[in-house]
């Protein structure tokens, strides 16, 4: 049973493919399980081969994905976990209604832009997106040739080519013990 006095949260991590947001995710995550608290990752790709297998990649799509990520996140920070949601989510609105979704729970939120050049994730290019955009393989891929709309009032900016993995997992941890949520 979820501890009454330990207030849940989501915080969502929104970037380019390959900035790092599950990477960032993982390892607050990892710290803050070692103290003991309830924490649960929703990565993006494996929400979307779960719990929203069938969706394409328009914007439709991609904004039913957001919205359901950002129902069972609000879902399991009301009842006292801490949600990392490391979620590309390009579209302001989507992420806006997904704000709004916890704002009218009272459930805490912070939006995190993992503020990654898009030169440095195609160097990164974890899942090979990238290469595959360059030999016309794919089309629509986020910030290449697809849009995405980088937050404008975030709650924290990380920049993880520029600072070392326990840096931005520092600032995140930062972040929210400020808010009173650690």
């Amino acid at each position: 049973m979820a501890d009454p006095t330990v207030a849940g949260a989501t915080v969502w991590l929104t970037g380019l493919p390959s900035a790092g947001k599950t990477t960032v995710a993982t390892a607050v995550a990892a710290r803050l399980r070692d103290t003991g608290r309830r924490v649960e990752v929703l990565d993006g790709d494996a929400v979307r081969e779960h719990l929203s297998a069938g969706l394409g990649f328009s914007r439709a799509d991609r904004d039913t994905n957001v919205a359901r990520i950002g129902f069972v996140a609000e879902l399991l920070a009301r009842n006292g976990v801490l949600v990392f949601a490391a979620v590309i989510s390009p579209y302001a609105a989507a992420r806006d209604a997904v704000r709004a979704r916890h704002v009218a729970s009272g459930t805490p939120y912070l939006e995190v832009h993992v503020a990654t050049p898009v030169e440095v994730c195609s160097v990164r290019d974890v899942k090979g997106l990238y290469a595959k955009q360059r030999a016309g393989e794919i089309a629509g891929l986020t910030g290449v040739d697809d849009a995405y709309e980088a937050p404008t009032a975030p709650e924290l900016v990380l920049r993880t080519e520029s600072s070392a993995l326990d840096a931005s997992v520092d600032a995140v941890l930062a972040a929210l013990s400020e808010r009173g949520l650690l």
